[in-house]
């Protein structure tokens, strides 16, 4: 065989090898893609899952202190801290609105009039003006953050901002609860760990939903974000069948 035809012939081999390694490399990021976001799916359905039954045992939900009123400083941080946290309503909005925020330019927007609004909403009870259907508007709040979150919303920050403000204040209306009749150094001290709490917690998802985004995500496929907004949801779902039957 002429050495023209034989070195062409060994081209075309290593061509249509290194098209094949590329097929074989593309198929396996697929498949490892295809498992990853599997395993994720059922890993949130399963949280989703467990604190929706956590909802059974709401006594003590939002009451990190069993109901009692701080009594001092230490108390009423505490307390604070505790209600947005073992309130799964809460928590689940919190989470969702720092979610939103991370593919927003400006997002930051976001959590930030949630947390003033909730001090607004916490002075509303304490002045024992009343708001209409509370609990079923929390639940609302995290339906539709919930949502929005697993449909990639499109909406502008200022725009969201102002619905978190709104739902803020109801949220807030929730924490106020604690804290009646409290005098006013644990009442500071409360109002300053809720609003701690509900900014780190906003801020840890919305940067932890940006690094997954830049690191991880397929943008061929549903996000891995969006999947907890469906989760997100469904709390929303169950909260608010229980404030509507409850």
């Amino acid at each position: 065989m002429p050495a023209d035809i034989e070195t062409s012939v060994e081209k075309i081999c290593e061509v249509r090898m290194k098209d094949n390694i590329k097929d074989y490399s593309h198929s396996s990021r697929k498949l490892f893609s295809f498992r990853r976001y599997f395993v994720a799916t059922w890993v949130v359905v399963l949280l989703a899952s467990l604190i929706s039954l956590a909802i059974a045992t709401p006594a003590l939900a939002h009451h990190p202190f069993g109901g009692q009123t701080p009594q001092n400083l230490f108390e009423g941080f505490l307390s604070g801290m505790g209600h947005p946290v073992v309130g799964l309503d809460h928590l689940a909005f919190v989470v969702a609105i720092g979610l939103i925020a991370a593919g927003i330019k400006g997002g930051i927007l976001i959590p930030i009039s949630f947390a003033i609004a909730a001090m607004l909403g916490t002075g509303i009870h304490l002045a024992s003006m009343d708001l209409p259907l509370p609990e079923i508007a929390i639940a609302f709040s995290v339906l539709a953050f919930g949502v929005m979150v697993a449909q990639g919303q499109k909406l502008n920050a200022r725009t969201l901002a102002v619905l978190a403000a709104v739902a803020g204040i109801f949220h807030g209306y929730a924490y106020g609860e604690t804290i009646v009749g409290a005098e006013m150094t644990p009442l500071i001290a409360y109002l300053a760990g809720f609003t701690a709490i509900q900014m780190a917690i906003a801020l840890g998802a919305m940067y932890l939903a940006k690094f997954a985004t830049r690191k991880f995500e397929d943008r061929s496929d549903e996000s891995l974000v969006q999947r907890f907004g469906w989760a997100i949801g469904g709390i929303g779902i169950a909260f608010l069948t229980d404030a509507i039957l409850g």
